[in-house]
């Protein structure tokens, strides 16, 4: 896999590294970017063994909410089809190991994901990246965890875990404290088996009877931004160096041809901020929200859409002026400098977190010239 493959032709200053499931964790928890989740009883293998879908890096097989409980049987079937078809593709030289996205199955609860993961093989496991595992609390954890731990102390290829925090546990704040205080230390002696932490906006919202409309984001939603912030605070900390993935966005009206103008006025950021059209009223808010994800630590995004592929990939690219802010932060020992670009202080001790994130996500994404070059890479 290798992010913005569908852009051949596009200059970057760094180019993005290739990856697949074998590829160090520090790195490659940073490189799910949009991730697509669609239901268990999808089969996906034509898209993927014709390369219809090139901006897909990772993608999530769901056995619980996305189907109905008479579908479990059919959506096992079903993914157990896909993963038998991508082996042998990959074992007839039909498909290459960099053509297959990241492979997660969310689970339906502890019961379902340790029967279900008897019938694996190793030729499935070699395609399989991992499991999600939802409404993840400190009850349920534990389980989870200890059983995917099994799996890895049997199995000769890794599987990671991806927890979604979603529960009213985490929801109302009279539990939130203690709950999030919990799940850190049950996460902790599995740290290297934890890939990505994911987050259910969706489900926090439908605790307060709300739905956030198609013109703001997640972030205006006074109780559930007060959940995210305390996630963030909890698990997105330096000493943790958890990678936390932005809630997903609910609409996808997608104009797939459109072209863009080379400079938007004041740059993308400015323009979506004047709510000057981009594209349209679903990708231009869901720009709007990856910026703002970004901004406060979170690292790609759950999508339910393929159109929304590029837009959720493309911004996770780095500029020229943050790489270069970033390595001369890491290449200074102490102090304060100017900054190359000559616009700003770098503290280097206090902005050294910060820079570590921002290197991977280049390592990830690619470098680019400056904000203008976002559009063409989406357009």
């Amino acid at each position: 896999m290798r992010h913005h493959q569908y852009k051949p032709g596009f200059s970057f200053v760094s180019e993005p590294v290739e990856f697949d499931k074998y590829t160090e964790r520090e790195l490659l928890q940073y490189c799910l970017g949009a991730t697509l989740y669609m239901p268990g009883t999808k089969d996906i293998t034509p898209s993927i063994l014709n390369k219809r879908l090139l901006g897909l890096t990772s993608m999530v097989m769901c056995f619980e909410d996305s189907i109905r409980e008479d579908q479990l049987s059919l959506a096992e079937d079903n993914v157990i089809s896909v993963l038998n078809s991508l082996s042998e593709a990959l074992s007839s030289n039909g498909i290459d190991r960099k053509d297959i996205p990241l492979i997660f199955l969310r689970v339906r609860n502890n019961e379902q994901f340790i029967r279900f993961t008897g019938r694996l093989t190793e030729k499935h496991t070699q395609i399989l990246t991992g499991f999600v595992f939802p409404k993840f609390n400190t009850l349920n954890g534990y389980p989870y965890l200890n059983h995917l731990r099994s799996l890895n102390e049997t199995s000769p290829s890794i599987l990671y875990g991806m927890p979604i925090l979603e529960s009213s546990q985490i929801a109302f704040k009279e539990s939130r404290q203690y709950e999030l205080a919990g799940i850190k230390s049950l996460l902790k002696p599995y740290r290297e088996l934890i890939l990505n932490i994911r987050v259910g906006a969706t489900d926090f919202s439908s605790n307060f009877g709300v739905r956030r409309g198609i013109n703001y984001s997640i972030y205006d939603i006074l109780t559930v931004k007060d959940i995210l912030s305390d996630i963030l605070n909890y698990l997105g900390r330096e000493d943790d160096d958890y990678v936390i993935s932005a809630p997903v966005w609910e609409y996808f009206l997608a104009d797939k041809d459109t072209e863009f103008v080379e400079t938007l006025e004041g740059g993308i950021h400015s323009s979506l901020l004047k709510r000057n059209l981009i594209v349209n009223a679903a990708i231009d808010g869901l720009l709007r929200e990856v910026i703002l994800d970004k901004a406060n630590g979170f690292v790609g995004k759950t999508i339910i859409h393929p159109s929304h592929l590029k837009y959720v990939n493309a911004m996770q690219a780095v500029t020229r002026e943050e790489y270069e802010d970033a390595i001369q932060i890491l290449e200074t020992v102490g102090g304060v400098v100017k900054s190359a670009s000559s616009n700003k202080m770098n503290e280097i001790n206090p902005h050294r977190s910060w820079a570590k994130r921002v290197r991977n996500r280049a390592r990830a994404y690619g470098v680019i010239e400056s904000e203008e070059d976002y559009a063409k890479l989406f357009s």
